[in-house]
């Protein structure tokens, strides 16, 4: 059998994935219990319904993607939210006593209904005087990686992929949390200062948004010719094919924070994140005693 597509499968905690789809091709664990692909060459939209179905009381996510062009050379994950369980900006905020209003303009540039450049000069400019000692506090006291991060970084890493870290957020926490991740490279805003303090502005061009720059696409159009990154809130379109969400085979892996499609596309164990997301909105990042410190690999696909 010659496969076009896998059957992918994926819990949160061993034991989540079980009583296996049976007639739709020989199974592969990528971890006992937990995650399983399933290579096949019939139709996938009835693959992907029937498995929906079958696994529908478990709690995993289900899903079908391309075999050809599944093992990816790209991934670039935003970091607020997503690789860590907080938006630093908000916490600068907090510093400040403004979080509750900052927070508020950041939810609505979140979910699009801002233009994000304009949103990030207003909420910066309530920071002018902050001092820069601020910033440390909140890399110290607030950031914690989310439980996967490391694990995902060094797997695409150990498979060949250049992992880059972004944000619509700073430098100064991006470059921090790229080398605690493991990643190669980030990108993201610079904010401006006098030496003792934020002077409330950013450095243009603002990276980030559908009204940003987008400086990494440059690495992608090096990696492929046809890469599409999701269109949530600091992460920008980069794309060659217009359409939907969903993209056809390529080697980009996108990882975000939301609990919408961005997923879809992934393979089992590079979809860690979306569900990364989707816990740590559960609970409050303080709660975290310390940074997490796995630096497993997961199998092969």
């Amino acid at each position: 059998m010659t496969a076009t597509h896998v059957l992918s499968v994926v819990g949160v905690r061993p034991g989540d994935v079980h009583m296996p789809l049976p007639d739709v091709g020989r199974e592969h664990w990528l971890s006992p219990g937990r995650a399983l692909d399933i290579p096949f060459d019939h139709d996938p939209a009835q693959v992907l319904e029937r498995a929906r179905h079958h696994f529908r009381d478990q709690p995993v996510d289900v899903n079908v993607v391309h075999w050809a062009g599944r093992r990816k050379k790209l991934l670039i994950a935003d970091m607020d939210s997503t690789i860590i369980g907080c938006e630093c900006l908000d916490e600068l905020a907090d510093m400040a006593g403004l979080k509750a209003k900052v927070s508020a303009i950041t939810e609505k540039a979140m979910r699009g209904e801002l233009d994000f450049p304009a949103a990030l000069r207003e909420r910066v400019a309530m920071l002018k005087g902050l001092p820069l000692a601020a910033l440390e506090r909140v890399y110290v006291e607030r950031i914690r990686l989310n439980p996967g991060a490391r694990t995902l970084v060094a797997t695409m890493r150990k498979h060949g992929a250049h992992t880059l870290l972004v944000s619509g957020g700073f430098s100064y926490f991006t470059t921090r949390v790229a080398k605690d991740a493991g990643f190669e490279a980030d990108q993201a805003n610079i904010l401006l200062d006098d030496g003792t303090a934020l002077t409330g502005e950013v450095r243009e061009p603002i990276l980030g948004g559908s009204g940003g720059t987008m400086p990494q696409a440059d690495t992608c159009h090096r990696i492929g010719p046809s890469l599409r990154l999701d269109p949530h809130k600091l992460v920008p379109h980069i794309s060659r094919n217009p359409g939907g969400v969903r993209t056809p085979p390529g080697p980009v892996s996108t990882a975000r924070g939301s609990t919408g499609h961005a997923h879809t596309h992934l393979p089992a164990h590079h979809r860690v994140l979306w569900r990364m997301r989707r816990r740590t909105l559960a609970h409050d990042h303080r709660h975290h005693a310390r940074r997490h410190r796995s630096s497993s690999v997961l199998p092969p696909m």
